[in-house]
């Protein structure tokens, strides 16, 4: 048989081939027409260029996988980005704030980011007004005479009925600012040793109006124009018994936070319940979820209350504590050292002692804490002489004062103090 009639035979073939699906069959005689060097026919041609669409798809879809797939990693990494400290803003911040580290533990404040805290306090000050001036003069003085008595039992360590609807007005005025000022130095602290990332999903025990994720955004909204950072994913949840609290603290947070220039993406999400109640609320947490679990000011000196409450706590963090994941902890040093009735004195040893000991009953393990401290003293000062200090050294709440004067009959100016234990801790 000469070439013209083989090439013929061939041609029938793949037709033959492509008629009955035999596709594989069908290539290979393509591939032998194409190495004899004979003209493809018009269905060869159309073969051909089927074949090299179907490559071209292929390759497409493949690199369109690859791709996809290091888009995905590269989100992941985003996601997980920690947030480096920056020197120059570290360096900042122990300017603005005037700290003085005294020893590993001890760390004094007495300034504060007036460009960040003034503007913050006006606002909530601007707020409170706003509040009161809905309510008849005479009705509003004996509401907020109610919400004080109740919430002043703070002083004297007993637990507030938080029953009246001012008390969280009145926690704003007495409280919030100071509180907001020492969690925004713990945000900074575990800023500075590489601990946070871009994306936070935080647990607020106890969570009042959300002071953690005020002083978080704070901290924030101070790095602005510093240096650059990643945009930030907040998911912050409140474990709080009052909704009034939690009403007011979002109500004031939408009304600022929101309104500001910011890199902060925050998703809120509101659980309502008393942690003494915990057992019929242990559902509606995720598992494994959080970056932070943080207990600001909620233990108790009360033996029995004590050890329910830690219960309750060692359930969750197990439960719903990442791996890696860290528990925040802020305690009064009042509270803590009258729960073991020791005497705070310039002891280390001691209170390292007490620490371990608070950590022990919540089945923690330390990784560092700070003694925030005002006066740079761990033994307390006497009223006259903490005045004086204060009017001296510590930075006012220049709008905050005037408003408590006028429904509280308050003389002295406030100021933002500390006198917390900051503590970072682990599951053991």
């Amino acid at each position: 048989m000469n070439n013209p009639i083989i090439n013929w035979w061939r041609s029938q073939q793949l037709k033959l081939s492509l008629k009955h699906g035999d596709i594989p069959r069908a290539v290979q005689l393509l591939q032998e027409i194409q190495k004899s060097g004979a003209r493809f026919s018009w269905l060869e041609k159309l073969f051909r260029d089927k074949l090299q669409l179907e490559r071209y798809s292929q390759e497409y879809k493949r690199q369109t996988e690859t791709l996809s797939q290091q888009l995905t990693e590269k989100s992941k990494q985003k996601d997980n980005l920690i947030l480096m400290p920056d020197e120059e803003f570290v360096k900042y911040i122990y300017k603005v704030f005037n700290l003085i580290q005294h020893d590993e533990y001890k760390l004094q404040s007495t300034g504060i980011d007036e460009r960040i805290f003034d503007d913050f306090e006006s606002s909530l000050v601007e707020y409170l007004k706003e509040e009161f001036s809905r309510i008849p003069d005479k009705e509003l003085f004996i509401k907020l005479e109610d919400a004080l008595e109740d919430i002043n039992n703070l002083k004297i360590g007993q637990d507030p009925d938080y029953r009246f609807s001012l008390t969280p007005h009145v926690y704003f005025m007495k409280y919030f600012l100071e509180n907001v000022y020492c969690i925004y130095l713990a945000w900074f602290l575990i800023y500075q040793d590489a601990l946070l990332p871009s994306k936070v999903n935080i647990l607020d025990i106890a969570a009042g109006p959300g002071t953690v994720a005020y002083g978080l955004a704070l901290f924030l909204q101070s790095s602005s124009g510093s240096f650059d950072i990643p945009q930030m994913h907040i998911s912050y949840y409140s474990l709080e018994k009052q909704d009034a609290f939690q009403f007011r603290g979002l109500q004031f947070w939408r009304r600022y936070i929101e309104s500001r220039l910011t890199t902060v993406n925050a998703y809120f999400r509101f659980v309502t319940t008393d942690i003494f109640n915990w057992k019929t609320q242990s559902n509606n947490l995720s598992k494994d979820f959080f970056d932070f679990i943080v207990i600001s000011h909620c233990f108790f000196t009360d033996p029995a209350k004590r050890v329910e409450a830690n219960n309750t706590y060692k359930q969750i963090f197990a439960n719903s504590l990442k791996n890696p994941g860290y528990i925040l902890l802020i305690v009064q040093d009042k509270k803590l050292f009258k729960t073991y009735d020791v005497d705070q004195v310039e002891n280390q040893e001691q209170e390292e002692n007490v620490v371990h000991k608070f950590l022990a009953e919540l089945g923690l393990e330390l990784v560092w804490y700070k003694y925030l401290t005002s006066t740079g003293s761990r033994k307390p000062l006497a009223v006259a002489e903490f005045g004086k200090f204060a009017r001296d050294k510590l930075p006012k709440q220049l709008y905050m004062s005037p408003i408590l004067q006028q429904y509280f009959g308050q003389k002295h100016q406030l100021h933002y103090t500390l006198d917390d234990y900051v503590i970072l801790a682990k599951k053991s």
